[in-house]
């Protein structure tokens, strides 16, 4: 049989009507970069939302029960950037070296620049999910949390408290710590979260330490997420930012993109919108996945 007619025979045979449909259909579907171990609060329409976790402790083999790490997230006439941040482990930075040249020039325009692409703050944790309204499935399983300055500052507090009639607690204490009531609210077209706070102090699982351990134990790792050799090099880092600046550092062409903006804003000068925040680096994610 010659090679066209075993050609023909292949073309016209029902096999490679469905291996094409498949082929079709593979290509077709959207892949989904969610990543199931993190947990955020589900908001309704009006951007309000309620729930209440647990911090967790350390996991084991661990010294802190948190990850704190820097990002930067920004557009410019070449594209998306979209990386974490080496000033994470007190290293040089090309974007906060090019953002301190901006700042410093003196002019009103180039601080504009340097506020877009200013790194952002967040934390991740462990928690427990002790009431999950909107999706009660969650509840009773341990989670990754992302959260910013907001929410940290009301950790310190709790530990640190401002007044003497109040006892320190640490919330990530499996025995003593206590609850978060996570209370999310839209105030003046922003994300807020004042009205969440700790409950009165209590023990996970009645204190009952064979749960408490097996529950220490299923807790993920945070030491990866500030693992050096999971960031970019400097030379990296720097020759993607020129790819996406270009030659004119000033190029701020899709900087004034509204989410970008307003996820700067929020998350560092004013640290209102742990729900912004999330939404920011999970369309980040994509973005860079894309």
């Amino acid at each position: 049989m010659s090679d066209f007619a075993d050609f023909k025979r292949k073309s016209r045979s029902s096999s490679n009507l469905d291996e094409l449909s498949k082929k079709i259909q593979a290509t077709s579907e959207k892949k989904s970069y969610k990543d199931d171990r993190f947990w955020r609060p589900e908001l309704d329409k009006a951007s309000n939302g309620y729930a209440v976790i647990r911090f967790l402790p350390a996991p084991p083999n661990e010294d802190l029960p948190w990850a704190k790490l820097y990002t930067h997230g920004f557009q410019a006439k070449g594209g998306w950037f979209i990386e974490n941040s080496r000033t994470t482990f007190g290293e040089k930075d090309p974007v906060s070296e090019m953002n301190s040249e901006l700042w410093n020039s003196g002019i009103e325009s180039d601080k504009d620049i340097a506020r877009a692409r200013k790194r952002k703050l967040q934390y991740i944790s462990n928690i427990l999910v002790i009431s999950d309204p909107a999706n009660p499935q969650n509840e009773g399983k341990i989670f990754l949390y992302k959260f910013g300055k907001k929410i940290f500052d009301k950790i310190q507090e709790a530990m640190e408290p401002e007044f003497a009639d109040e006892k320190a607690v640490n919330p990530f204490e499996l025995w003593d710590g206590a609850n978060f009531k996570l209370k999310v609210r839209k105030i003046s077209g922003f994300i807020n979260y004042d009205k969440s706070e700790f409950d009165s102090p209590s023990a996970l699982f009645d204190g009952d330490d064979v749960q408490l351990e097996e529950l220490w134990k299923k807790q993920y790792s945070l030491t990866a997420f500030t693992d050096p050799s999971n960031f970019k090099s400097y030379d990296e880092l720097k020759q993607r930012l020129m790819e996406v600046v270009g030659d004119d550092i000033r190029s701020n062409e899709g900087t004034s993109a509204p989410t970008i903006q307003e996820t700067s804003e929020t998350l560092e000068s004013k640290s209102e919108s742990v729900a912004e925040e999330t939404d920011a680096l999970d369309y980040f994610e994509r973005l860079a996945k894309d």
